[in-house]
């Protein structure tokens, strides 16, 4: 049972005992059962809560080196275009490109309607097989970048993060901040010491701004942490540490050589339409996640 299902049963239960005609005979039990109640309508509040909000997403290249970073912009591409067709707006926070224009790594928001709740089930790593363009020989070659879907908190109170758990690196920027990129160290990167889980911001004009963006993306990463942690827990799994951009990790596999086909290896859906998928017609892969996820 869904963890939103179970939360509303128990919250049925408590209801139908409230509408009972004996249920103030003892004050101080009912008491502690309309406590309950609240908490279980706070916690099913906040299971839906940020689903129908804003998104922030990460995609890091892994394994297979330049064609890694080739394929995180091509995985850019796509959630650009799918954002677009639904008329959601994206704004970059770190960009860190290559010089020819594939990304190591990078961060952005995307806003619209339920788009947190649309794309968290994308987290993961994608695998790509193709022939390389970086390879003379023309050889076919495999490579993995992870996607990080996190929800974009409008208050960073929302999840508090003591700063004694935080350190602090600055960098110049490479971001449009204007003549002081060249001058000040005004990109960030925070590191959150307990659980290594890191955020950076350097598209922001000021240290200050890019503090708070890097401290938003921060609290969006841990909010998702802990509750992947929470899931594995009542699943009875072993919670490893960092996930290992590579083989033996892939949520979805794109291949385009020697044949085409985009494989999702959580729910076996399938299409050999991959140029589709590529230019963000990934709404099969989505909606059949919603179902088992």
């Amino acid at each position: 049972m869904a963890k939103k299902e179970e939360i509303q049963q128990k919250i049925d239960i408590l209801e139908a005992k409230i509408a009972g005609p004996d249920f103030w005979q003892n004050k101080e039990k009912a008491q502690e059962t309309l406590a309950e109640l609240r908490k279980l309508k706070d916690e099913l509040e906040g299971v839906g809560k940020f689903d129908k909000g804003n998104a922030i997403v990460s995609i890091l290249s892994g394994a297979g080196g330049d064609d890694a970073e080739d394929f995180s912009a091509m995985l850019y591409r796509m959630y650009i275009k799918y954002s677009g067709n639904k008329g959601w707006q994206i704004l970059p926070i770190h960009m860190n490109e290559n010089d020819h224009g594939g990304f190591r790594n990078l961060t952005f928001e995307i806003f619209g309607k339920n788009a947190y709740g649309t794309l968290k089930n994308e987290s993961g790593v994608h695998r790509l097989v193709r022939v390389s363009p970086f390879n003379a020989k023309g050889q076919r070659h495999t490579s993995f970048s992870l996607v990080e879907v996190i929800p974009r908190f409008e208050k960073v109170s929302e999840m508090p993060i003591p700063e004694s758990e935080i350190r602090v690196e600055f960098s110049k920027s490479s971001g449009p901040g204007g003549q002081n990129v060249n001058k000040r160290e005004t990109a960030v990167r925070l590191i959150h010491i307990p659980t290594n889980l890191s955020a950076s911001s350097d598209n922001e004009r000021s240290q200050g701004q890019n503090k708070e963006k890097a401290m938003q993306i921060l609290a969006g990463k841990l909010f998702k942490f802990k509750e992947e942690e929470q899931k594995k827990k009542e699943k009875g799994l072993f919670i490893k540490g960092t996930l290992e951009i590579e083989w033996g990790n892939q949520i979805r596999s794109y291949v385009l050589h020697p044949y085409k086909m985009v494989k999702d290896h959580r729910t076996d859906v399938e299409t050999a339409k991959v140029d589709d998928v590529l230019e963000g017609d990934i709404d099969l892969f989505i909606d059949a996640e919603k179902d088992v996820i």
